[in-house]
């Protein structure tokens, strides 16, 4: 990963964190995520597009969205958000009763002045069991990078 990526796992091994700063304003990170039409063009590992169903963006407010695999699987995901603190936090629950993967996540947006945004997820999983089974047979590790990679990009269309 490039110098602006961190994704470490807590020393609690329950935990996921993926870090990367942004070379754009806080503003301007905060709509990609919270509007559906900025989501469609980055969320996802790289190969994967995202269809979103709904998107009711506010505390107990739910995103349902599909993501499409490259290999031509879809993901069906469902995302209740819990907090929302504009423009510093985010806070969601993933998953469902029959969600294969559940846990919840917490995006933070740190402003760091001159156009940069530090851009924060730290993923909370029920158990340590729970969080290697994401990173084992989801990728869970390697997506989280690779989506915050896609996000970068896509803000530096946006800028230019």
């Amino acid at each position: 990963m490039g110098e602006n990526n961190n994704l470490a796992p807590k020393p609690d091994q329950r935990s996921l964190i993926a870090s990367r700063v942004l070379v754009a304003p806080r503003e301007l990170v905060w709509a990609a995520w919270t509007t559906p039409e900025h989501l469609a063009r980055w969320w996802g590992p790289i190969g994967f597009s995202t269809t979103t169903r709904a998107f009711d963006f506010r505390p107990g407010g739910v995103w349902r969205f599909v993501m499409h695999g490259p290999d031509g699987r879809d993901y069906q995901n469902r995302i209740t958000f819990e907090e929302i603190v504009q423009p510093e936090r985010i806070r969601y629950r993933h998953g469902d009763d029959v969600e294969l993967v559940r846990f919840c996540t917490t995006v933070t947006f740190e402003d760091l002045g001159g156009s940069r945004t530090r851009l924060t997820l730290h993923a909370l999983f029920p158990t340590a069991a729970d969080r290697d089974r994401a990173v084992r047979d989801f990728g869970a590790d390697k997506g989280a990078a690779e989506t915050l990679g896609r996000l970068a990009d896509y803000l530096a269309q946006l800028s230019a």
